[in-house]
């Protein structure tokens, strides 16, 4: 056999038949992502735009809505991020140094990283669910009158009954949730508003949006809320989604490392992984400030629900 057939039939590891070489392989696959990654920002853009209109036209509704997040947690996850973005250059880098321990220790720190940012997620779901925060009837947390009064009872010790019975006199009791048909709910007032008329602030449409007959009306007020909530949830849920993604493809990625597949001369995978990966972490440094922090100079410290 010819040396000029040798040739012709080595491919190195990783090589599809239909590239000529790696480099030409490497580039198709990153040019591929990009080209992806455009078009998840064409579909992100879209949800943007919407908050962004909303928010215009009712910013006060914006802003009591996002101060009844909890910015903590809002912190804790984009800290999360940002570290997990370090932790998948750092296996991109041992996948081309074809260092295998340490590309899988890696890829491991980030999936637990993507793992603990969901995990944060679930926490402030379920505490939307718990206070009737969900902007979909039925899905909140169902608490009927009754149940509500049983419960308050069975958890006051004896000598708290007299203290309890004294402060509903007063008008001091704090409002139970009682939320029988699992409606969204906006039981903390409309200081805002109130602010915002004060101060001249109030855009046309929160002139109209909030009144009936010349006063703040609660309901309509609560309307507008459930909007900034509607997005919200729209707009992390998918992220969230694009995170779960991104673990599917991590674990996939640990298998194939964990079998010594990526080296110096075939690491495109995690490559284009990672380029995936930090994406969906530069999404959330955009949602961060403006699901998290809207608002939080007119209330000083907010408030966490």
């Amino acid at each position: 056999m010819s040396e000029a057939n040798i040739d012709h039939h080595h491919h190195p590891p990783g090589l599809q038949h239909q590239f000529e070489d790696m480099e030409q392989q490497q580039d198709s696959a990153i040019i591929g992502m990009w080209v992806f990654l455009a078009q998840e920002i064409m579909f992100f853009g879209g949800i943007f735009t919407a908050y962004l209109v909303f928010r215009y036209q009712y910013p006060m509704a914006f802003a009591a809505g996002s101060n009844h997040l909890d910015a903590f947690w809002g912190f804790v996850n984009t800290l999360v991020l940002i570290v997990s973005s370090l932790t998948m250059a750092l296996a991109v880098l041992y996948a081309q140094r074809g260092n295998r321990n340490m590309q899988v220790a890696m890829i491991i720190l980030t999936m637990l990283f993507g793992t603990a940012f969901l995990g944060v997620k679930a926490v402030e779901y379920k505490a939307k669910y718990d206070t009737g925060l969900i902007p979909v009837k039925g899905l909140n947390k169902v608490v009927k009158e009754t149940d509500a009064e049983k419960k308050e009872t069975a958890s006051l010790l004896p000598f708290e009954t007299k203290v309890s019975a004294a402060a509903e006199e007063t008008g001091d009791k704090k409002k139970a949730y009682i939320n029988p048909k699992g409606e969204f709910q906006w039981n903390y007032g409309e200081e805002l508003v109130e602010l915002g008329e004060k101060e001249g602030m109030l855009t046309e449409a929160e002139k109209i949006g909030y009144y009936s007959n010349g006063k703040i009306d609660p309901s309509k007020f609560r309307d507008k809320v459930q909007i900034f909530y509607w997005l919200y949830f729209a707009m992390t849920g998918l992220h969230a989604l694009h995170m779960v993604v991104g673990l599917i493809i991590m674990t996939w990625l640990l298998i194939m490392a964990w079998r010594s597949t990526y080296s110096a001369e075939y690491y495109a995978p995690v490559e284009v992984a990672g380029l995936y990966w930090h994406f969906v972490d530069i999404v959330w440094i955009f949602l961060f400030p403006l699901l998290y922090l809207l608002g939080r100079h007119f209330i000083a410290g907010g408030g966490g629900h």
